[in-house]
């Protein structure tokens, strides 16, 4: 398999010792993270594997895919009994030049969204449903809404937007640097599960930097 153990807390890798992760920065680690080695090639093969390791859990991307853009990073992060994914699409527009969303899928407390975000928590706070939503993109039939979670208590993380809502008893992670970014937005997003789109994903563009998270 092209996806190697990493911690789902910092960007250190976490190999298995006797069946258990260990990272070095955090010790034993109660979940892994499974992401393609940093010197590998973003590829459709290795997407594949990706998706093997997630299941049935869905992996989102943007879709379709805006002209120019590419997949640049995911990954998989489990227990066994909670389960998260992320993808990184990267591209350009006008007004903000080079441009990286993350879209991350996950059970509460599993923490995936809140270590893309920059966050220390493991799942986002109480601005998620209160007043009316920032954002709202389409999950097949389903419109879901998102609200902007604050990462101002993150140390100098101010690179980011960070968007957050509820999709099938999920919380669905945007991140999208710069914070600018934001206003990709205003146009009607729909995110599809490719878990199980089969033979088109062949067509889609992979490769390109990949983003530090």
């Amino acid at each position: 398999m092209s996806l190697v153990a990493g911690c789902p807390r910092c960007p250190a890798a976490a190999p298995l010792v006797d069946g258990t992760p260990r990272c070095p920065v955090h010790g034993v680690v109660s979940r892994t993270l499974w992401r393609p080695e940093d010197d590998a090639e973003i590829s459709y093969d290795v997407f594949v594997d990706h998706l093997g390791t997630a299941g049935t859990f869905p992996t989102y991307l943007p879709w379709p895919m805006s002209p120019g853009w590419s997949v640049t990073d995911f990954a998989v992060a489990s227990d066994d009994r909670t389960w998260a994914t992320a993808t990184c699409v990267s591209g350009t527009s006008e007004l903000d030049g080079p441009v990286d969303v993350f879209v991350v899928a996950e059970e509460p407390g599993t923490g995936l969204g809140a270590r893309c975000a920059g966050l220390d928590s493991s799942d986002p706070g109480r601005e998620v449903g209160e007043g009316q939503p920032s954002a709202r993109v389409r999950i097949g039939s389903q419109s879901v809404s998102l609200w902007i979670v604050s990462t101002a208590t993150s140390d100098d993380r101010f690179d980011r937007s960070v968007f957050v809502g509820e999709a099938n008893g999920r919380w669905l992670w945007l991140v999208l640097r710069p914070a600018s970014a934001m206003l990709l937005l205003r146009d009607d997003w729909i995110l599809r599960d490719v878990s199980s789109v089969g033979p088109p994903l062949v067509e889609m563009p992979f490769g390109g930097p990949r983003p530090v998270w």
